[in-house]
């Protein structure tokens, strides 16, 4: 059967339902182990019906024993500039940044990047299992009601009730739509960033900008307080290299640091969303765990001036 042909669009639901890349692939993995067993009946419906069946019950499964993932604004108040990084939290309590490619079929891109945002996806993580894959299916991938319920092995009005509940539960956490990407931006951000520039970086902030840095829950708010910290000494991003990639649905980088042979290694994938014009949030996610699910590199020569 062409369960490849479904495999983006399904890992995309199931990123959604689950907050986490590399849950995502394996509940994507044990779908079609499933319905490699089972038996798809054509009668009752496509297959694309059956596998979403069958990975919506593979994502309730794992849900009934996984703690909610969250970003870092869901954890704490912002931080003071200069306070104490804190403990690191495990991956498992972070919704984890994934590859565009990885969960938006290639028609679908720029109308499905709002959905696949690092703010969604965690508000998504505040609702019950069930009303997520509701709210999922309907809002998200426009399947009638009707075909929803059948889904489920429920009722219409049961899904309309579902819905409607879901849609109040993350009202007052859905992210503000981010529009087009200015190319002329993010390069004269790319541009400070392997400089090291404050001031040209700091010129770029919203006032109300936002900066976050997993695994830690310390977060900064406000342009006065990013500048700050990004003007202190000791940071590790003089000298960086960055590489271009794109991670739910906004430009984000492989950050490389100088290493002691004259190259560049891994540090961090920094996401940054852009809005009006501005810088309105960065997520800083240290460690190069990432960068193989992104296929960047391992390693820069020395005197790389890449960016993707």
């Amino acid at each position: 059967m062409e369960f490849e042909a479904h495999r983006v669009e399904l890992t995309g639901y199931c990123y959604r339902m689950l907050g986490g890349p590399f849950e995502a692939e394996d509940a994507v993995q044990e779908t079609f182990v499933r319905a490699w067993r089972g038996t798809y009946d054509p009668a009752r419906g496509t297959l694309r019906a059956w596998l979403y069946a069958i990975a919506t019950n593979v994502c309730l499964d794992v849900l009934r024993s996984a703690r909610r993932r969250a970003v870092a604004m869901d954890l704490t108040s912002p931080s003071a500039p200069g306070s104490p990084l804190g403990e690191p939290l495990p991956a498992s309590a972070w919704v984890g940044p994934v590859p565009d490619e990885r969960v938006l079929p290639a028609d679908q891109v720029v109308v499905g990047r709002e959905s696949v945002r690092l703010a969604f996806v965690a508000a998504l993580q505040h609702l019950p299992p069930r009303q997520r894959a509701v709210l999922l299916l309907r809002d998200v991938l426009c399947w009638r009601a009707a075909e929803v319920a059948r889904l489920l092995d429920t009722t219409v009005a049961s899904v309309n009730s579902a819905l409607q509940r879901a849609r109040a539960g993350i009202a007052d956490r859905r992210p503000e739509p981010l529009g087009p990407v200015d190319e002329d931006l993010l390069e004269r951000y790319a541009a400070a960033f392997e400089r090291h520039d404050v001031p040209a970086l700091v010129s770029l902030l919203h006032e109300d900008a936002t900066m976050t840095m997993p695994p830690f829950t310390w977060w900064l708010r406000g342009k006065a307080d990013i500048a700050a910290a990004l003007s202190a000494g000791g940071s590790g991003c003089e000298d960086a290299r960055v590489v271009r990639t794109w991670a739910n649905g906004v430009p984000a980088f492989g950050q490389y640091r100088p290493d002691e042979r004259g190259g560049y290694r891994p540090f961090a994938l920094v996401l940054v969303e852009f809005s009006g014009g501005w810088q309105v949030g960065s997520t800083t996610c240290l460690g190069d765990g990432l960068f193989p699910i992104f296929g960047l590199p391992m390693s820069l020569p020395a005197g790389s001036r890449n960016r993707g």
